[in-house]
């Protein structure tokens, strides 16, 4: 028998952050096509049950259309049970729940898939229940146990608030897979004495500290041995890639974007991701750059393209110490001045020099 585990898709995100108001909308609709396309993979590869380990919205107010076109996906694909456990970002988006939704609360719940030795079992963690709840799960060692939480093993640190999960209270439970939520990116590690846990990470990257790939995890249950393996299924419509190029030494933008272009060329990024340009090193307080510039130069090649400016300045104040021009004066009187630190100074001059040369601060 075979299932899909997936978490924190956040549909309905505004992810805005980063992009236009119209592609942000764009995104939001691909993250809802993503989920959909899931769900046909799911019918398409005969997929008895998807694991939904919290956070399938982003908000507590959910749009009517998000809502809506999630319960009708679901409600028309019967043949396929989705087991849904609310995260730290969902709310209670179904008034009604379809046949094949299977929900759960502040309690352990469990469900047995029909005519087979597997159990799935979730409890949806809280400041109330988070201290005790683990004395309460009662497994049978003589069924498949699948277990499905939402929130932070103790030492990983999560992106937002969310209850600690004690994975030492979960050894010895006859635990086969621990469906986890929450961390974004995919995790796994051993249960004692026969299980394993596992991040799949978020279905779809939204932002650039999402970098790399997405998607799912295809559980794979051997019901006559008593196995449980998985492997991660990449699904995501697009990557997100940080790339990071030194510039330390140019003094043009031209010869910036000669950098980049020679730090993409050996990536093998497809035109439909979205690539971060962050420019590290340092630059001569006199170099001409313009991270606009570089931007517009490469955001023909991808969906998107962002351009973070990371370099330091250097200041030669040697070269500066004979110049009888008022710039010369400038960079003198500022070196003097103490109170200053060298970061501060620095960014002064440039914004100095740059307003003396009659052009725009960077």
């Amino acid at each position: 028998m075979k299932m899909i585990h997936c978490a924190d898709l956040h549909l309905d995100s505004k992810l805005n952050a980063n992009l236009s108001k119209e592609k942000a909308k764009m995104r939001r609709s691909e993250l809802l096509d993503t989920f959909m396309r899931l769900v046909s993979y799911a019918s398409e590869n005969d997929i008895k049950a998807v694991l939904i380990a919290g956070d399938l919205f982003d908000r507590k107010t959910v749009s009517a259309a998000a809502r809506n076109l999630v319960y009708g996906v679901i409600n028309s694909n019967p043949d396929t049970v989705f087991y849904y456990l609310k995260g730290n970002h969902d709310d209670n988006a179904f008034f009604e729940a379809p046949e094949n939704l299977k929900l759960f609360g502040s309690d352990w719940t469990s469900y047995r898939m029909e005519d087979e030795e597997i159990v799935i079992t979730g409890v949806e963690l809280d400041d109330e229940n988070s201290a005790d709840i683990y004395s309460k799960l009662v497994l049978s060692p003589q069924d498949i146990n699948i277990v499905m939480l939402h929130g932070q093993l103790s030492d990983y640190a999560g992106k937002d608030r969310a209850e600690v999960i004690n994975l030492g209270a979960l050894k010895n439970k006859s635990i086969d897979y621990l469906a986890l939520g929450h961390i974004h990116e995919r995790r796994t590690g051993v249960l004692p004495p026969r299980g394993e846990y596992c991040y799949p990470g978020c279905l779809e990257g939204r932002g650039f500290d999402e970098c790399g790939r997405h998607g799912f995890e295809l559980l794979d249950i051997d019901v006559k041995e008593k196995r449980v393996s998985h492997k991660f299924i990449p699904f995501a419509k697009r990557t997100l890639h940080l790339v990071s190029v030194d510039v330390n030494g140019v003094m043009t933008t031209a010869e910036i974007i000669n950098a980049v272009e020679d730090a993409l060329e050996g990536r093998d990024i497809p035109p439909e991701d979205m690539v971060k340009i962050e420019l590290t090193g340092k630059v001569d307080v006199e170099c001409e750059k313009d991270p606009e510039q570089v931007r517009v130069r490469f955001e023909r090649d991808y969906y998107f393209v962002r351009v973070s400016d990371e370099t330091s300045i250097a200041v030669d104040y040697d070269s500066f110490m004979k110049d009888a021009s008022l710039k010369g004066e400038f960079v003198r009187i500022l070196k003097a001045d103490e109170s200053l630190d060298e970061e501060r100074r620095s960014a002064i001059i440039r914004c100095g020099i740059q307003a003396l040369s009659g052009e725009e601060w960077q």
